[in-house]
């Protein structure tokens, strides 16, 4: 069987955790020839979240560096040698594990090489976005479209699924510790060629409140659109 581990980052997600772990859909993708390995992303949790996390068999590893982009690496350099697709997707159940398939059929299907999940492409909840956070990932988006020429329809959506070979290239280049890693890693897959795909996701309505900020998160998004503008892809690809 192929292997897909899942990665869930977390920071105090002990109210979503053990659904978005629940949910994954493992008897369908056992049907399909894959095994499953969840690993839960300790990025200094002082709730449940651990807890809960072992108390359904998953795999926690802590990551001491704080911030979004910290938490993905150490969940990158955590997966075994032999996985061939890796999932990810946040511990606050905004995003529905259950739909996880959507983002895996089209890379099994060597169709692609990354799949995005879309949520405006999608369904959003009501009160899951704001109106200015839903402005913003526009704008976003439309820039990355604009200088990057990806046909990226949400750049800083939570959920993604990889071949493993992208992810090998992500280990070496993920420069952004924070919120910005979504940009950070979009634009770079996209100069390195990686074949990129968007599927349609449901986004709910946090189980916590979130901690992004709006401005401060902003500026640094934007810092890193502007900053990987002049970054070169040369060495990096596998």
């Amino acid at each position: 069987m192929r292997l897909i581990t899942v990665l869930i980052p977390c920071y105090n997600e002990e109210k979503g955790i053990g659904k978005v772990i629940d949910n994954i859909p493992v008897d369908k993708l056992n049907a399909l020839g894959f095994s499953v390995k969840t690993i839960v992303i300790d990025n200094n949790c002082t709730d449940n979240t651990v807890e809960i996390a072992k108390s359904r068999g998953t795999i926690v590893v802590k990551e001491p560096n704080k911030g979004k982009g910290n938490a993905l690496l150490k969940g990158f350099n955590s997966i075994d040698k032999d996985t061939d697709i890796v999932v990810m997707l946040d511990g606050d159940n905004t995003y529905q594990s259950k739909e996880m398939l959507r983002l895996i059929e089209p890379i099994s299907n060597d169709f692609c090489d990354v799949v995005i999940g879309t949520r405006l492409g999608g369904k959003i909840n009501i009160g899951s976005m704001s109106t200015f956070n839903r402005m913003g990932n526009w704008t976003f988006t439309f820039l990355v479209r604009l200088a990057y020429h990806g046909n990226i329809l949400d750049v800083c959506t939570g959920y993604f699924a990889w071949k493993r070979e992208v992810v090998d290239s992500l280990k070496q280049t993920i420069s952004a510790s924070g919120f910005a890693v979504e940009m950070d890693m979009i634009t770079k897959m996209v100069k390195m060629g990686y074949q990129i795909y968007s599927v349609p996701i449901t986004y709910n309505r946090s189980e916590k409140n979130s901690s992004l900020h709006p401005i401060k998160d902003g500026s640094k998004i934007f810092g890193t659109w502007l900053r990987n503008l002049s970054w070169k892809p040369n060495g990096y690809r596998k």
